[in-house]
């Protein structure tokens, strides 16, 4: 809570998340309305979430039940994922002594996940599907 009454420009770096939850709140409540700021984003944010709609140019968001306006600059650091790339994850499965019968993708953005479906279906000859929400399958 001391740096959330911090009057000079700061750093905050902060555990990976959406910025949904967590002592991130409290930061961004008292330091996004400084336009001195910067919150520095080094991951991805889901679409819904707090930290997405910074990243989309929110000007003001709701935390812990109040508006809190956005006058700090927002930014974001691209290439420092803890995830495995598309290149990463075919080598993976690849390597695999018994090949998975069919591989179901349920994390990652809808046109990153369906260039995955398709580079597994393609390289690696595995039936690959994105199930939606509430979808039931029968593994045997």
């Amino acid at each position: 809570m001391q740096y959330a009454r911090m009057r000079m420009p700061c750093v905050v770096i902060s555990a990976s998340g959406m910025a949904t939850g967590g002592r991130v709140l409290h930061h961004l409540k008292a330091l996004a309305p400084d336009p001195r700021n910067t919150i520095l984003f080094s991951g991805f944010q889901a679409p819904g979430t707090r930290g997405a709609q910074l990243l989309a140019g929110a000007r003001d968001v709701k935390i812990h039940g109040e508006w809190v306006a956005v006058r700090a600059e927002v930014a974001r650091i691209g290439n420092l994922s803890a995830h495995g790339d598309y290149e990463e994850l075919i080598v993976w499965v690849s390597r695999m002594e018994r090949k998975p019968r069919s591989i179901f993708l349920v994390h990652g953005e809808p046109a990153a996940a369906d260039a995955l479906r398709v580079r597994i279906a393609d390289r690696l000859g595995i039936p690959c599907t994105i199930p939606r929400q509430d979808d039931h399958v029968t593994l045997a």
